[in-house]
């Protein structure tokens, strides 16, 4: 006999029920009465199990509707090829990567006059308090919220890149706009951790209860010294993200045979 609360039995039922595919992404699930029957549970504890699942990011609830299983279509980043200027590009990284795998990319932005973070001022390089130049961008996949960015530039950049501080989109992309004026960023440092999402980052990215967010900042280095710095946040539930690091062509050679 399980030692496990009766609720939690239930919840590692219906999970169990999710991983194999018996209830699919958008499948509705039993009515709490059809769970309580069998499950040999009262209602409350097969609420508490249910719960459970909402917490964990694997279901929603909605008022008179039941529960659903939440609808997982991942896009998938390969984080070495973002913004390498080897790769033929139609407009930025972000709308290039998406359009190729078929997705339809959406974004807005927000351009504007900052003082430096002393975390950011760290990674620029430049003192905390100064000024920089903040482009803010909220993007989309297929119109469903995929992340935000907030990519900073130190101020003296901007003598050479006037545009950076200029509202909207850089068509061809920041990274290539500043490699046409001789600002190449020949080296990135990445750094990438997860947490949960504070309360305006949920609204934004519309992210329901037990569903983290990834970060992603990256330093983008001329030979020189550093010139931005990125910070990208995910939703986690949404995105995946690979590196290709080293001499890959015996796997390369493998999927083509």
């Amino acid at each position: 006999m399980s030692k496990q609360p009766k609720y939690q039995q239930v919840a590692d039922a219906l999970r169990r029920g999710i991983d194999n595919g018996t209830y699919g992404p958008g499948a509705r699930l039993p009515s709490e009465a059809e769970l309580a029957t069998r499950f040999e549970a009262s209602r409350n504890t097969v609420r508490s199990g249910l719960n459970l699942l909402v917490s964990q990011g694997l279901i929603t609830s909605s008022q008179g509707l039941g529960y659903e299983v939440r609808k997982h279509e991942v896009f998938e980043l390969n984080a070495s090829r973002f913004e390498n200027l080897q790769f033929p590009q139609n407009g930025d990284a972000y709308s290039t990567d998406v359009t190729n795998a078929g997705r339809r990319p959406h974004q807005t932005f927000r351009v504007e006059l900052a003082t430096t973070s002393e975390q950011i001022a760290q990674r620029l390089e430049v003192e905390a308090g100064s000024r920089s130049v903040l482009r803010f961008c909220h993007r989309f996949v297929d119109d469903v919220p995929w992340s935000t960015q907030a990519t900073h530039y130190p101020d003296w950049l901007l003598q050479k890149a006037p545009r950076l501080a200029e509202p909207g989109d850089i068509a061809e992309g920041t990274t290539r706009y500043l490699a046409g004026l001789g600002v190449e960023q020949v080296g990135y440092a990445d750094e990438i951790a997860t947490r949960m999402p504070t309360p305006e980052e949920a609204r934004l990215l519309e992210i329901g209860p037990g569903v983290p967010v990834m970060l992603w900042t990256r330093t983008g280095y001329t030979t020189e010294r550093p010139v931005r710095c990125t910070v990208t946040t995910f939703r986690g539930d949404l995105n995946r993200m690979n590196y290709e690091i080293g001499d890959l062509s015996a796997r390369n050679e493998n999927e083509t045979q």
